[in-house]
């Protein structure tokens, strides 16, 4: 390993320790209860938010609570309980024939390889990594925009596409942390390191950050672009000892 890709590793170990401080709870914040459920809520989740998919999940799991189920369903019914998350008709196609492939191929099942998983309606790499990291235990990073924008702000890679950003980090990292990696990054990104105006001024992680100053360093505006609860706003102020 050379000076600089060691250099590279020790700030990606120190970051993921500095994470873990900073975000001691941090998850997948979609809620599911078995495989397809993560499935489906991920696919939801593109172009919208966790807490907006969150809200019509109950509802959609409820009417649909198996593959056999979606592959079955109205494409009107399903639209009108979908259509807060966005793109409803695109998303409606893909879930009906999510349903419809698991049940001819997989027996209704989710399949818990990378390759099986990319075949379905609606699945990319991410979207099967989410579901392998969290539904079936196996290390996997889930690159999305937070993640990619904060490992590129620490400079922790320079490339673009998900794929060369996911196989620059796994060389970091241990695969035992990779799961956890994208959930504490995430969390940093969707709190404090916003892609626009990131709250620097009150950033726990402003000294070993080379993007520090990109956003807002006065700790009072800082604090207004925080995004989080009461109870962990003032852990992360704690952290920044403000």
């Amino acid at each position: 390993m050379t000076q600089p890709q060691c250099k590279t590793q020790n700030r990606a170990t120190t970051l993921n320790q500095e994470l873990a401080r900073g975000y001691p709870n941090a998850r997948c914040e979609l809620n599911y209860d078995n495989p397809l459920q993560l499935l489906i809520a991920t696919i939801l989740s593109a172009q919208s938010t966790d807490t907006r998919v969150n809200q019509v999940t109950p509802t959609l799991f409820a009417e649909y609570p198996t593959a056999q189920a979606l592959a079955a369903a109205t494409p009107e019914h399903l639209q009108a309980i979908i259509r807060p998350t966005g793109l409803h008709s695109t998303k409606t196609k893909q879930l009906i024939q999510l349903g419809q492939q698991l049940v001819k191929q997989h027996n209704g099942t989710v399949p818990d390889t990378r390759d099986q998983l990319t075949k379905l309606p609606g699945v990319g790499r991410k979207t099967a990594n989410v579901v392998l990291g969290n539904a079936y235990g196996q290390p996997a990073l889930s690159v999305d925009t937070h993640f990619a924008r904060i490992v590129k702000r620490f400079e922790l890679t320079e490339e673009d596409t998900p794929e060369k950003i996911e196989k620059d980090i796994s060389s970091l990292l241990g695969k035992s942390e990779w799961t956890i990696f994208s959930h504490r990054v995430i969390f940093h990104g969707r709190r404090l390191c916003h892609s626009r105006n990131p709250a620097c001024g009150v950033c726990f992680l402003a000294k070993m950050c080379p993007s520090y100053g990109i956003g807002e360093t006065d700790p009072v505006r800082a604090q207004n672009r925080i995004k989080t609860d009461t109870a962990e706003r003032q852990h992360l102020l704690q952290l920044a000892s403000l």
